[in-house]
């Protein structure tokens, strides 16, 4: 497709790739001892920058391995078997005023700025058609390996006009900022959650509206801890009803599809967010009649055993679960978000116990003697809930406005960076210079 103003051209006629630094091991050194160390676990799925992934070097470094604020680097290697970050982009951030260099797992791109802004580039770089010719000129079976003399023939179609370049990035640049701030917000909340749940499941909130302390309030020793007077310790058995999951006959179809929706593993990522209302896979009523599955009902709280240990949620509708996970319906002495809650915070506890050699699970044993603590009065129990149910709710919402955001970015790309959508009316016309 030809586009006015737009010109096709190989990415190899305006930069050039120099690969990083071949390393051992020993190389590696204490954040003091030596330079900023970016690798590939800097890499983003689809591009885009890492701090956890920075390691730091005391070996030689060049002046061409050297980086600098802005600088473009590309994914030479990959470890994931879907090719996610293969070729992807990252833009070095500002990292303080430490030497900055990479590993050979990443090339720098060194551009030519009078053809092309570097901003632009980076976003270019993650789009759909770029994202398919990396994977399709990456080899490898355990780790894919970029063919890095086929990338400067990459085609790209790019604005004549660096203005206009300039202001795609501009835009796309904007709606990275907002995303950016709402996932900072959303680490600040989760932080400030995590806080509530441990101070609120160990100390509880007193008749004035206070946390609990031990310099303010009696406590009290027991089977798992300092727990407040007001509390007690007992066995979660006792205050609800335990059950366990199971898989229909996988072979019969008369056994799936049939509207009754099931918890599986595949339903992993909506975990963990308060309540979980649809699943990936249903049964059917025959399916249902003819196994040991059972329809749980409305509120019940889940925890997964197997893959995804400690995940946690509560039922939004009656369903049926399979058999990684355990469940327990919650009796009147023991409020069903107050578990939910109390499970979350356990979740540590639940990943250290798991045990197995293809899969780690938690035996039934485990779950048939675990005790928790409670408020012995049901009203302390439904305000503590309430209490952290608002913080996550709040997260909840900054989740939304981040999603938004990033199908918003989506959008964008596919607009601005193809020539579908121009930006060419936003460009202020330069002023004519006095004679």
């Amino acid at each position: 497709m030809n586009i006015e103003g737009w010109t096709r051209k190989s990415l190899g006629s305006f930069t050039q790739f120099i690969k990083g630094i071949t390393y051992a091991s020993e190389d590696y050194c204490k954040e003091d001892e030596g330079a900023i160390f970016l690798t590939i676990k800097c890499v983003s799925k689809s591009g885009g920058f890492k701090l956890e992934g920075i390691k730091y070097y005391r070996g030689i470094i060049h002046e061409n391995e050297k980086l600098k604020e802005g600088d473009i680097l590309i994914s030479n290697t990959d470890l994931t078997r879907d090719g996610d970050i293969v070729g992807c982009p990252i833009m070095v951030p500002f990292l303080g005023t430490n030497e900055v260099t990479m590993s050979m797992d990443l090339s720098k791109l060194v551009i030519d700025s009078f053809q092309i802004d570097s901003k632009f580039l980076y976003y270019k770089l993650m789009t759909d058609k770029v994202r398919r010719f990396m994977q399709d000129h990456a080899s490898g079976s355990t780790v894919l390996h970029l063919q890095t003399k086929a990338v400067p023939t990459l085609e790209l179609l790019i604005p004549d006009k660096k203005e206009e370049q300039e202001k795609i990035a501009e835009i796309l640049s904007t709606i990275d900022r907002a995303i950016a701030q709402t996932e900072a917000i959303i680490a600040k909340q989760q932080r400030i959650k995590t806080g509530l749940m441990q101070d609120l499941l160990t100390k509880g909130i007193d008749e004035n509206g206070n946390i609990r302390s031990e310099a303010t309030h009696k406590f009290k020793d027991s089977a798992i801890g300092r727990i407040p007077v007001e509390w007690e310790v007992e066995l979660l058995d006792k205050l609800g009803e335990r059950g366990s999951g199971h898989t229909p006959n996988k072979s019969h179809p008369n056994y799936w599809n049939g509207g009754i929706k099931w918890v599986s593993l595949a339903d992993s990522s909506k975990l963990d967010q308060i309540y979980i209302f649809d699943t990936d896979k249903e049964i059917s009523t025959q399916g249902l009649k003819n196994s040991s599955a059972v329809l749980h009902p409305k509120g019940t709280v889940i925890l997964s055993r197997d893959a995804g240990v400690g995940k946690s949620a509560i039922l939004g509708t009656e369903m049926a679960v399979s058999q990684h996970f355990i469940v327990w319906r919650c009796g009147k002495n023991l409020n069903n978000h107050y578990l939910y809650y109390w499970l979350q915070k356990e979740k540590p506890k639940f990943e250290g116990i798991a045990s197995g050699s293809t899969i780690v699970t938690i035996g039934l044993q485990f779950f048939r003697q675990y005790q928790i603590a409670i408020p012995k009065l049901i009203d302390e129990q439904n305000i503590i809930a309430e209490i952290i149910k608002k913080s996550d709710e709040c997260i909840s919402k900054h989740r939304c406005t981040l999603e938004k955001l990033k199908r918003r970015k989506t959008g964008l790309m596919q607009d601005l960076l193809t020539g579908k959508v121009r930006v060419t009316n936003l460009l202020k016309e330069k002023e004519p210079t006095s004679p």
